[in-house]
C-alpha cells in the first residue's frame, strides 16, 4: 500500500474515532433532556434569559440528536448519483497528506472539538461549521487549507469527464499535480476576448457592456443566491445543501447567512414534525448567533424573517429571548423591533398588551417618539385593528410618516370603508405641502383596497373623490388602468386610455401591452380593433411585442386576414419584422391543422427576406407529415446555423411519435446536442409522447430514470402519465400526484387522480384525495361541486354503471367532507338508478335533494319518472308525471319516448306494479 494512501487512512480513522466519540457524548445530552422535556413544548418557559437560552440548546440538541442516531453522520442526504459522486470526491480532501498533516496538528494544539464546545457559542468560520457541527460532525481541519483542497477537488471534477467514474479518478498524488497543471490551463485564461484587439471602440464597447454585467451581478446576486440555495434545497434537502455550501470554502457573509437562515425557517413552516420543527429552528438560531460573534450587523432583512417565524408560531417568551438580543447587538433597531412587537400582541390577541404599548406612546413616555408611533400604526394597519388605528391616527402627524407608511394607511382605512378619514388625512397632507401626484396616489390606494366593490364602483369612488378632495385624477390613471386589466376589465381600461389621450397624455406601450394580455386571458379577442384605432389615431408607436399581442388576438379570432394587414402597417412604423410576428400566425394556423395557411406564412417569410427562427422550425418539425419533411428542415436549420433548442428536440419527439416511429423519438433524447440543463424538459416531452401512444411501460421506464437521476418531470408529463395510467395503480398515481409541486398543476393531477380511482372502484384513496382538494381549496365549495360532479360523470359511464360507488362517496361527501352533494350529483345519481332499475335506491336519492335543500327542476322530475318507468311501477310514475311541467315541446318529446321505451319493457308484467308509493314523498 503506497505510503500516502496508508497515513490517509490513519487520518480517516482517527477522525472516525473521534466521530463517534462526538455521536456518543450528543445522544447521551439527548437522552437526559428527552426525560425532562415535553414533545409538545417548543420552548420550556423561564423566568430568566440565560435559564431559556439553555432549555432552548438543550432541547433543540435532543431534537436533533434524536434525527441524527438514525442516519449516518458523515454523508449528506442526496437523491442524486452524480451528486453522491460529487459528495464522495469532495470527502476525498480529508484523505490527502494535507489534510492529514492538518488533523495531526490539531490534535496536538487543540481540544477536541466536542459538541459542548460547539453550544458554548464559539466563533465558527463558515456556515459547515456553525450548523453541521452542532449536529454531531467531527472536528474540522483548518478553513484554509481545507478552502484549498476543495477548489482543488473541483478542478479535479470539471476537468474529467462526466461518464468517468469515481474507480477512474488517479492517485493522489498524481492528481494533485494534474490538478494544478489543468488549474493553470483553466485560469490562463485573457480577461478580454482577442477580438477587443480589433479597434479601440470595440474595446470601449467591450468594456462597457463588461462593467455592465459586472453592475446587474452585483445587483442581483443576492435574489439570484437565494433562489439557487431554494432550488437546491428542493433537490437534496435542507440539510445536504447547508452541508454542501459549508464544504465549498466560500466566504460566508450576510446575504449567505439571511440565505440559510430563510431556509431554515420555510423547512420549519413545511413541517408537522415537532422534531424537525425544533432543529431547523435551532439551526437558525446557531446561524443567528454565529453572524453576531464574527461581527456581521444585525439589520431588519436578519432578524426581520426570523421574528415574523416565532410571530406566526405565537412563541412569546422566545420572541423576546430574540428580540433582547438583537436590541443589545443592534440598539438603533429599537424603534423599528416596536413593529414587530405589536404584531405579536396582534397574533396572540392580547388586548391587555396592545392598549399598554399604545397607551404608552399616547402618553408620551416612550423613547421612540413618533417613529415608534409611526411603527406601531402601520402594525395596526397591516392587521386592520380598527378601533386602536382610530385612536392611534389622532396622536400621530401623518404629515412627517414616510410614503410607504402612508400607502400602508390608506390602504386599510380603504379595507376598513373610513372614508372620512381618508379624506381627512388627504386634506392634512395636503396643508402639509405634499404634491398634487402623492395625493392622487393615495386616493388610488384607497380606492382600490375597497372591499366588496365591483371594478366599476372603484372607478366611481376614485373620480367622486378626486373631484370633492379638488385634485386632478388623471395623476395616477396609469395606475388604475393597470388595476382594470389585473381584473381582467378591459373595456374599463380602455374608456380610461381614451380620456388619457384625449387629454394630450402619452401612454408607453408597456400599458398597451398589459391590455392586450388582459384581453387574452379575459378572451375578450375582439377588443383588439379598439385597441389598434385607438393607436392610429392617436399616432402612438407600438412596439414589436404590442404587434406581436395584436396579431395573436386577430389569430385566436381567426381573422387571418386583419393579422396580415397588421403586419402590412409595419412599414408605416419603424418596427422591423420579425420571426415572431410570423411564427403567431403559423402557430393559429397550425392549431387548427390548416398545414396549407402555414406553409403559406412560411413563403411569406422567405420573400420579404425574414429569417426563420427555432420557433419557426419547431413548429414545422413538429407538424410534419413524413420523415422526409423532417430531415429537410432539420436540414435547413443547419444550413441557416439555426440553434437546435429544446423545442427543437421536444418537436422531434412528437413528430415522431406522431409518425408512429416511437423508436426513433426515444432516440432523440440521446443526442449529445441536448444541453444538460434542458435534458430532463426532453424526456418529460418523451414520456408524455409515449404515454398519449399507449406505450405506458417505456414511459414509465423512462420517468424512472429521471427519478434515480435526482430530477423531476414537467407537470404536463406527470399529468399524461396519471390520465393514461393501467388499472391497478393506484399507489403510483397518488405518488406522481405528491411529485406535484405547482399548485395549478397539482390541483389537476388531484382531479384526475380522483377519476382514476373512481374507475378503479378505490373509494378510499378517491375519497381522501378529496379530502386534501377540500383543504387547499379553503372551503370553496362551489370549486369542490365542480369536482363532485365530473366524480358522478365518471360513475355514471362507467360500463355497467356501479351505483353502489355512487351511493358511497355520495355518503363520504356527507360525513367525512361534511359538505352537500350538488344538483348534478344527485341527478348522476338518479341517471345511474335508471340504467340499474334500482327504485329503492332512487327514493333515497330523491330525499337527498330536500336535505340539499335543493328544489326539484323539471329535470329531476322526468329523471324519476324515467326510473319508476324502468322499475315497472307504473302508479307511481303517474304521480311523478302530473307533477311535470309540460309547457316545452321538448319535454313532451323526452316524455312521450319514455313511454315508448319503458312501456313496452314492463307491458305484461303486472308483478311489478304498486310497488311503491309516493304519496308521501311528493
Amino acid at each position: 500500500m503506497p505510503a500516502s494512501r496508508a497515513k490517509a487512512l490513519s487520518s480517516l480513522f482517527r477522525s472516525a474515532a473521534k466521530t463517534t466519540a462526538a455521536v456518543a457524548t450528543v445522544k447521551t445530552i439527548a437522552a437526559a433532556a428527552a426525560r425532562k422535556s415535553k414533545a409538545a413544548a417548543f420552548f420550556r418557559p423561564s423566568k430568566d434569559a440565560a435559564a431559556r437560552r439553555k432549555n432552548f440548546e438543550t432541547t433543540a440538541v435532543a431534537a436533533t440528536a434524536a434525527k441524527s442516531s438514525k442516519t449516518e453522520t458523515s454523508t449528506p442526504p442526496s437523491k442524486d448519483p452524480s451528486l453522491t459522486r460529487y459528495f464522495s470526491l469532495l470527502d476525498t480532501c480529508s484523505s490527502s497528506p494535507c489534510t492529514s498533516k492538518t488533523t495531526e496538528h490539531k490534535q496536538k494544539d487543540d481540544t477536541p472539538n466536542t459538541p459542548a464546545r460547539q453550544l458554548k457559542g464559539e466563533t465558527q468560520n463558515s456556515v459547515n461549521d456553525v450548523v453541521l457541527l452542532s449536529l454531531t460532525e467531527g472536528a474540522a481541519s483548518s478553513i484554509e487549507d481545507a478552502s484549498k483542497l476543495i477548489t482543488r477537488e473541483i478542478s479535479t471534477i470539471l476537468c474529467l469527464r462526466g461518464s468517468e467514474d469515481v474507480e477512474s479518478v488517479p492517485s493522489a498524488d498524481s492528481q494533485e499535480a494534474d490538478v494544478d497543471k489543468s488549474t493553470e490551463k483553466v485560469l490562463d485564461l485573457p480577461w478580454f476576448s482577442s477580438r477587443l484587439r480589433s479597434g479601440p471602440s470595440l474595446q470601449r464597447k467591450e468594456v462597457g457592456r463588461v462593467r455592465k454585467q459586472k453592475w446587474i451581478f452585483k445587483n442581483t446576486q443576492e435574489s439570484r443566491f437565494g433562489r439557487l440555495v431554494r432550488m437546491c434545497a428542493e433537490t437534496l434537502g435542507a440539510d445536504a445543501i447547508i452541508w454542501m455550501f459549508g464544504r465549498l470554502g466560500r466566504e460566508t457573509g450576510p446575504k449567505e447567512y439571511n440565505a440559510f437562515i430563510s431556509l431554515c425557517i420555510e423547512t420549519a413552516k413545511k413541517t408537522e414534525d415537532e422534531e424537525v420543527l425544533l432543529e431547523q429552528t435551532y439551526k437558525a438560531y446557531q446561524l443567528f448567533k454565529s453572524m453576531k460573534e464574527q461581527g456581521f450587523p444585525i439589520e431588519e432583512e436578519t432578524y426581520g424573517p426570523f421574528l415574523m417565524y416565532l410571530i406566526d408560531m405565537q412563541a412569546t417568551e422566545e420572541f423576546y429571548f430574540f428580540l433582547g438580543i438583537i436590541r443589545d447587538e443592534n440598539p438603533s433597531s429599537n424603534v423599528r423591533l416596536g413593529y414587530y412587537e405589536m404584531l405579536l400582541w396582534i397574533e396572540v390577541d392580547n388586548e391587555e398588551k396592545i392598549h399598554e404599548l399604545i397607551h404608552q406612546i399616547t402618553a408620551g413616555n416612550s423613547e421612540g417618539g413618533s417613529v415608534l408611533r409611526e411603527n406601531y400604526l402601520l402594525a395596526l394597519c397591516e392587521r386592520d385593528r380598527k378601533k386602536e388605528l382610530l385612536k392611534l391616527l389622532e396622536n400621530v402627524d401623518v404629515t412627517e410618516a414616510s410614503s410607504d407608511n402612508l400607502v400602508s394607511i390608506f390602504k386599510s382605512l380603504g379595507r376598513l370603508s373610513l372614508q372620512s378619514f381618508a379624506e381627512k388625512l388627504i386634506l392634512a397632507l395636503k396643508a402639509g405641502g405634499h404634491g398634487a401626484e402623492r395625493i392622487s396616489n393615495f386616493v388610488y390606494f384607497y380606492a382600490t383596497s375597497l372591499t366588496n366593490l365591483k371594478v366599476e364602483d372603484i372607478v366611481l369612488k376614485y373620480e367622486d373623490m378626486h373631484a370633492k378632495l379638488e385634485v386632478p385624477s388623471s395623476l395616477s390613471l396609469k395606475k388604475l388602468i393597470e388595476f382594470c386589466c389585473a381584473s381582467h376589465k378591459v373595456h374599463i381600461a380602455l374608456d380610461l386610455v381614451d380620456r388619457l389621450c384625449e387629454a394630450g397624455f402619452t401612454l408607453p406601450t408597456e400599458t398597451f401591452n398589459s391590455i392586450l394580455h388582459a384581453c387574452e386571458g379575459s378572451c375578450e379577442f375582439n377588443l383588439v380593433g379598439r385597441i389598434y384605432s385607438i393607436l392610429c389615431c392617436h399616432n402612438l408607436m407600438p412596439d414589436t411585442e404590442t404587434f406581436r399581442g395584436m396579431i395573436n388576438l386577430s389569430v385566436r379570432m381567426r381573422d387571418y386576414d386583419g393579422a396580415y394587414n397588421m403586419l402590412k402597417d409595419l412599414e408605416k412604423t419603424n418596427v422591423v419584422p420579425t420571426a415572431v410576428l410570423y411564427n403567431t400566425i403559423m402557430a393559429g394556423y397550425f392549431r387548427e391543422k390548416n398545414i396549407v395557411g402555414a406553409l403559406r406564412v412560411l413563403k411569406e417569410m422567405q420573400e420579404r427576406d425574414v429569417k426563420p427562427d427555432y420557433h419557426t422550425y419547431s413548429y414545422l418539425i413538429g407538424n410534419a407529415k413524413s420523415e422526409e419533411d423532417i430531415i429537410k428542415y432539420c436540414e435547413e436549420m443547419k444550413s441557416t446555423v439555426v440553434q437546435f433548442t429544446k423545442h427543437v428536440y421536444m418537436a422531434l419527439i412528437n413528430a415522431y411519435a406522431t409518425l408512429g416511429d416511437l423508436k426513433k423519438a426515444k432516440e432523440v433524447v440521446l443526442d449529445k446536442g441536448i444541453p444538460l440543463k434542458n435534458l430532463t424538459e426532453v424526456k418529460s416531452a418523451l414520456v408524455a409522447a409515449l404515454a398519449s401512444h399507449g406505450q405506458m411501460s417505456d414511459a414509465l421506464e423512462v420517468y424512472e430514470e429521471v427519478k434515480q437521476s435526482g430530477c423531476s418531470l414537467e407537470p404536463k408529463a406527470i399529468i399524461s402519465l396519471i390520465e393514461r395510467m393501467q388499472p391497478g395503480e393506484v399507489d403510483r398515481v397518488l405518488q406522481l400526484i405528491d411529485e406535484l409541486s405547482d399548485r395549478s398543476y397539482w390541483i389537476d393531477g388531484c382531479c384526475r387522480g380522483i377519476l382514476y380511482c373512481v374507475r378503479n372502484k378505490n373509494l378510499r384513496s378517491a375519497v381522501d384525495l378529496l379530502k386534501k382538494l377540500r383543504d387547499e381549496f379553503h372551503g370553496d365549495e362551489l370549486a369542490s361541486e365542480v369536482v363532485f360532479d365530473e366524480a358522478f360523470s365518471e360513475i355514471a359511464e362507467m360500463e355497467p354503471p356501479d351505483l353502489q360507488i355512487g351511493l358511497g362517496l355520495l355518503e363520504a361527501i356527507k360525513e367525512e367532507l361534511k359538505l352537500h352533494p350538488s344538483r348534478k350529483c344527485l341527478d348522476f345519481l338518479l341517471s345511474i338508478c335508471v340504467n340499474t332499475k334500482d327504485s329503492k335506491s332512487s327514493l333515497m336519492i330523491w330525499e337527498e335533494y330536500q336535505n340539499a335543500g335543493l328544489p326539484y327542476n323539471v329535470l329531476s322530475f322526468v329523471r324519476m319518472y324515467q326510473v319508476l318507468l324502468a322499475a315497472g311501477d307504473l302508479k307511481s310514475a303517474a304521480k311523478v308525471l302530473n307533477r311535470i311541467p309540460k309547457d316545452d315541446s321538448h319535454v313532451r318529446l323526452i316524455i312521450s319516448a319514455c313511454q315508448l321505451t319503458y312501456n313496452k319493457s314492463t307491458k305484461g308484467d303486472k308483478s311489478r306494479k304498486d310497488k311503491l308509493s309516493l304519496a308521501d314523498l311528493i
